[in-house]
């Protein structure tokens, strides 16, 4: 019998027993979690799973997620889905950026890598005011990944390129090569 699958995201309060909750039902319709991610902001959580079964366990699942989460005060949203795979991790790197908040900057920077067909799997920004100047300055991070096959050292120097246009500094942090400090955590 083919398998089949569909993405469920959750948004609500974080409270006890949700997780357990949730995957009771995923369990009790026969299907499996492929992945997930799940991430507290403040109160509230959100979560995102791949679920796979088959035909009569994925509409199960999405008959019996529904009113868990009404019950537990939930949004939730649910997209069939197919060939979900894990991410193909051939060459990861970090990248990492400051200076002065300026609109169109997170997009000049997504855009690079959306044009060199390199994935950002995961982001963070961080806006605050220096005690020195009058502008609202930022950093960012990215998780970036690129085929193997790429020019990752034309790919940086492009990067650096774009980072003096747009005025801000940054660095590249090749996870292929172990950094000596990959321990230590900063904000």
């Amino acid at each position: 019998m083919s398998q089949h699958q569909l993405i469920v995201t959750i948004l609500g309060t974080d409270k006890s027993g949700i997780l357990s909750e949730i995957a009771a039902a995923v369990s009790e319709a026969q299907c499996n979690i492929l992945d997930s991610r799940q991430a507290i902001y403040g109160r509230d959580f959100s979560l995102t799973m791949i679920l796979e079964g088959t035909q009569p366990a994925i509409t199960k699942a999405e008959c019996m997620l529904p009113p868990v989460c009404q019950r537990l005060d939930l949004l939730s949203m649910m997209k069939r889905t197919s060939h979900h795979a894990k991410q193909n991790l051939e060459h990861l790197f970090h990248v990492e950026f400051s200076g002065e908040d300026t609109a169109g900057l997170i997009k000049s920077v997504t855009g690079f890598f959306a044009e060199r067909n390199a994935t950002i799997s995961a982001f963070r920004q961080k806006t605050f005011k220096q005690e020195d100047a009058e502008k609202e300055s930022m950093k960012c991070k990215f998780v970036v990944n690129m085929a193997a096959s790429e020019d990752f050292d034309a790919l940086v120097a492009d990067l650096m390129l774009l980072f003096d246009k747009l005025n801000v500094t940054g660095k590249v942090i090749d996870k292929l090569i172990k950094d000596p400090n990959e321990n230590v955590t900063s904000w």
